[in-house]
């Protein structure tokens, strides 16, 4: 229970996990002065949602009136009143008139016999008139918690008051229980919103997503699982947090991880909320129901031909006690929850689980499914049964699902006799092969260890350094001691040779950041191949000698690549991110044939999503958003970085990479702040990695997004490393990481003119070579630039038309309105310079470069004559707010238009956090508490 404070502190915000879209709703309500209802089914989180939004919100209430309820309490007449009223209904009792007074005591303390049928109209009245005091001192927040458990008649009081609160600066929180419904209606929720005021706006809690509750697991201490586990939590929970932390918290407390088949470890708190329904059913009834949750896709067709017969009956009688949904259009048989059939599951004994699988490996129509279930039926090990699922693992291949015929094989290699051919440790083996394929590296490093501890095969041990090395990604530092076993297990054997020298050139590139060396390797291990008849490697070999060539700026490089596309070619390396296709992709977006470029990286990702190749998958689609970023498509590039990073955090595959475009993307096309946050993350990867390759371009990153920031000084000194880096890795094409215009155009701004001169000089000298036109034309802009500081506007109006036009012809669409951009800011300087603001704004908003966009917008009055469309603050009154940033300013003005949060967020292209945050720096440089504040202070100016 709060109490009245005239100095309220601030409060730290409960962290949130997953929920930041959802309550920027709430927030955008509250900060209004509007009442919120928290809803959802139980363990979803309300609480938390609740206890978040009114940790920040408090400060801003004079007095905050709070009340929790439980369910054994809920019969207690008065008590939520109590709990509520109880510690200020004195300090304003003589406010009140006598009748409602004595009422509203005999009510919170419990003397005399105060009822609702007796006073009901004193107390209501006392109720309400209560509140209208405590608002005369100021705000007031209410915040009660499940709101379900509340005692009928406080609920009956609180929602007579707050139907009649009217303006009074009253806000209601409250959070209550709802069903599983996901549109949140029904009775329960409708007489919630009775007890809160009219324009309540309802939120409802749903399931966290798969990268939530990975998060949320590794807040609580749970981190550690292997990601398939917090995969099936996942599944399981159905994005439930607390049955989520529940499952999390068996599984760290079973010594012995769940293998491939066996179900997760069902805590008894959690099967207590389903079984006890199940005892209402009959025998038959669970059992027909255990052969469902056995089922991967269970039908009413597959439990007939499971043995069933009585399947529909049950299937009904389940639906009623709520243990299952029906639908009339689906055949499908599906559990209300997934954690009912986990339980379910997990509750049968042995027997009768091989029994719903023996049932199932007949039924099944799928032949994956039933060398599953045939797998599943069978104790012990039966080369029979290892044939069909070894056989079951090569179709799922074959279907491009990797991750199922990782499964298989470890079923295959547990059911294969030690004395069988192939044997366990091959079956093994492949399994982490398909495992790291699916992008589940800890499962393919854990089992690639499992076979290195019992294989003596050289070829079986090297194959297995192999998954252990890839399976560490960019940290490469990690696995260092493999490489000298690997090569010890070679032998003299040239395929084995160069399997390792393939990874010894990665070892090169990213660790040592030697990339002279790394092409040696390369090469070396191509010639290996080639004498040992192993096309697929000496194709790899070739491939990534192309990439170091392309990237070194060496002649050869094309070359490499025409030696690479010769046939035979395997498929499969075709298609792969370290294969030709890839190593043809870099060179064609390197040499500006941008339509090309994306033709082939589209066909690429086209391909490895059909194989279920999950780290090319993120490796091209960070390629595919490149393309569009370079041809000016920023709303495209950015959707596809921020696919690809989704993809790559989920699996942890490739993850500094991909917060590294994606912050390039965010910086033309999203949040500036997070492009920082982004590029800040991925140099932090790299650094821990020891990753020379990737620092440098998680550098130009950071620096790029601090040049869009109007960080000129931070964009030097990243820029400056950038450098560096590049220098000692022996990098010289300047099309690999474009941040020499960047730097040049930094360099000016901080007035190191001569500097930015001499690196335009170097630059141009190797761009030149390479016949890199676009970069070139990116450098005369960055040129003019000096020429203008240097006082000859006219030939820096010249070059920059000039370079306008070439980024055009070449299809470099934001490079292109960055020239018109400089060349907008050079018309004062001389009139009829060749270009506006106007025509700037037109180009960064055809490319819906947004951060640019506001930056023209925010030029002061832009030019004389410029439309208002173009220039910032344009609402009545924006000169009040001169001394904002640029960002604040159109925030300030969209709020003087009377735009929302979320709208303005929508407008400006930027999360409902960022505007928050923004409104906030606002009202301290403005000394104001509010945004009605920021209408009346420029009405004031006005007025003046």
């Amino acid at each position: 229970m709060g109490r009245e404070s005239e100095e309220p502190g601030r409060a730290r915000p409960t962290p949130l996990v997953g929920r930041e879209d959802l309550v920027a709703g709430a927030r955008e309500q509250l900060a209004r002065g509007g009442s919120v209802l928290v809803h959802g089914p139980a363990g979803i989180g309300k609480s938390t949602v609740l206890r978040a939004l009114a940790t920040e919100h408090a400060p801003t209430a004079h007095t905050v009136l709070r009340c929790s309820a439980t369910e054994s309490e809920s019969h207690l007449p008065f008590l939520a009143l109590a709990d509520l009223l109880g510690l200020v209904a004195a300090d304003v009792a003589d406010r009140l008139p006598a009748a409602q007074r004595t009422a509203l005591e005999s009510a919170l303390t419990g003397r005399g016999e105060s009822t609702l049928e007796r006073d009901g109209l004193a107390l209501r009245l006392a109720v309400l008139s209560t509140l209208r005091a405590l608002a005369a001192r100021g705000p007031v927040l209410i915040v009660a918690d499940d709101l379900q458990w509340l005692d009928p008649a406080s609920t009956e009081l609180l929602g007579f008051a707050a139907r009649r609160l009217g303006d009074m600066p009253i806000r209601i929180l409250c959070a209550a229980r709802t069903g599983s419904d996901p549109h949140g209606s029904g009775p329960e929720h409708d007489r919630f919103l009775r007890a809160t005021p009219p324009d309540t706006l309802a939120v409802r809690v749903g399931p966290l997503s798969r990268t939530g509750t990975a998060e949320l697991l590794t807040r609580r201490g749970f981190g550690a699982l292997p990601r398939p586990t917090v995969r099936e939590i996942h599944r399981t929970s159905g994005g439930n947090p607390l049955f989520a932390l529940e499952l999390g918290r068996a599984l760290a407390e079973n010594p012995v991880p769940p293998g491939p088949g066996e179900p997760l470890p069902v805590p008894t708190s959690l099967r207590a909320l389903v079984l006890n329904r199940l005892e209402a059913l009959p025998a038959e009834a669970r059992r027909t129901l255990l052969v469902a949750s056995a089922g991967a896709r269970p039908t009413t067709a597959l439990l007939h031909a499971a043995g069933r017969e009585n399947a529909e009956a049950e299937i009904a009688q389940a639906a009623a006690l709520g243990l299952l949904v029906t639908d009339r259009d689906s055949p499908g048989v599906r559990f209300a929850h997934p954690l009912i059939s986990a339980a379910l599951y997990a509750e049968a004994d042995p027997q009768e689980r091989r029994s719903a699988h023996a049932a199932l490996s007949t039924a099944a129509s799928d032949p994956i499914e039933r060398a599953r279930h045939l797998a599943l039926a069978t104790d012990g090990t039966d080369p029979r049964v290892a044939e069909r699922l070894g056989e079951a693992a090569a179709a799922a291949r074959e279907r491009g699902a990797p991750s199922v015929a990782a499964g298989l094989g470890l079923l295959a290699a547990r059911h294969t006799p030690p004395d069988a051919e192939p044997g366990p440790s091959v079956r093994r083996l492949q399994a982490a092969e398909d495992a790291l394929t699916a992008g589940e590296t800890d499962l393919a490093r854990n089992l690639a260890r499992q076979v290195l501890a019992d294989a003596t095969d050289p070829a079986e041990r090297v194959r297995a350094w192999i998954v252990v090395i890839e399976s560490a990604g960019h940290a490469l530092g990690e696995v260092d001691a493999a490489y000298p076993q690997a090569l010890a297990d070679a032998g003299e054997d040239p395929r084995l040779l160069a399997l390792v020298h393939y990874q010894l050139a990665w070892r090169a590139m990213l660790y040592e950041g030697d990339f002279p060396e790394a092409r040696q390797e390369a090469a070396r291990a191509a010639a290996l191949a080639e004498r040992a008849g192993d096309r697929r490697t000496e194709l790899m070999a070739l491939a990534f000698q192309a990439q170091a060539e392309t990237l070194m700026g060496h002649p050869d490089a094309p070359a490499t690549i025409k030696r690479a596309l010769k046939e035979p070619q395997d498929p499969r390396v075709a298609c792969d991110h370290n294969g030709v296709g890839s190593a043809r992709f870099r060179w064609l977006i390197m040499s500006d044939r941008l339509a090309e470029a994306r033709t082939t990286i589209s066909a690429l990702l086209r391909e490895v999503r059909r194989r279920g190749m999950v780290e090319s998958e993120v490796h091209f689609l960070r390629g595919l958003a490149e393309t569009e970023l370079r041809s000016g498509h920023c709303a495209r590039a950015l959707d596809l970085a921020r696919e690809s990073l989704r993809l790559a955090r989920d699996t942890g595959i490739g993850q500094a990479a991909a917060a590294m475009f994606t912050s390039l993307a965010e910086a033309a096309g999203g949040d500036v702040e997070r492009a920082g946050a982004l590029a800040r993350e991925a140099v932090a990867r790299a650094e821990d990695h020891g990753d020379q390759v990737y620092l440098s371009r998680a550098l130009g990153a950071l620096g790029h997004a601090q040049l869009v920031a109007g960080d000129a000084a931070g964009a030097v000194r990243s820029l400056r490393r950038v450098r560096d880096v590049e220098e000692q890795l022996g990098v010289t094409d300047p099309a690999r990481g474009r941040w020499h215009g960047d730097l040049a155009e930094a360099l000016v701004r901080v007035g190191e003119v001569a500097e930015a001169q001499r690196l335009v000089d170097v630059t141009r000298v190797r761009a030149a070579a390479l016949g890199r036109e676009s970069v070139l034309a990116v450098l005369d802009r960055a040129e003019a630039l000096v020429r203008a500081a240097r006082g000859d506007v006219d030939g820096a109006v010249r070059q920059l038309m000039s370079a306008r036009d070439r980024l055009g012809r070449l299809g470099y669409g934001l490079e292109e309105a960055r020239a018109v951009y400089a060349l907008a800011g050079l018309r004062g300087r001389r009139p009829g310079g060749g270009a506006s603001y106007e025509e700037a704004a037109r180009l960064f908003r055809r490319c819906r470069a947004m951060p640019w966009l506001r930056q023209v917008e925010a030029e002061p009055a832009a030019e004389p004559g410029a439309s208002a469309a173009v220039r910032a603050g344009a609402s009545p009154g924006a000169e009040a707010l001169g001394g904002l940033a640029a960002t604040e300013r159109q925030v300030a003005a969209l709020v003087m238009e009377g735009a929302t949060n979320r709208e303005i967020a929508a407008r400006l292209f930027i999360s409902v956090k960022t505007v928050e945050a923004t409104l906030t720096r606002v009202y301290r440089k403005l000394g104001i508490r509010s945004r009605v504040d920021i209408v009346r202070l420029a009405a004031a100016r006005r007025a003046d």
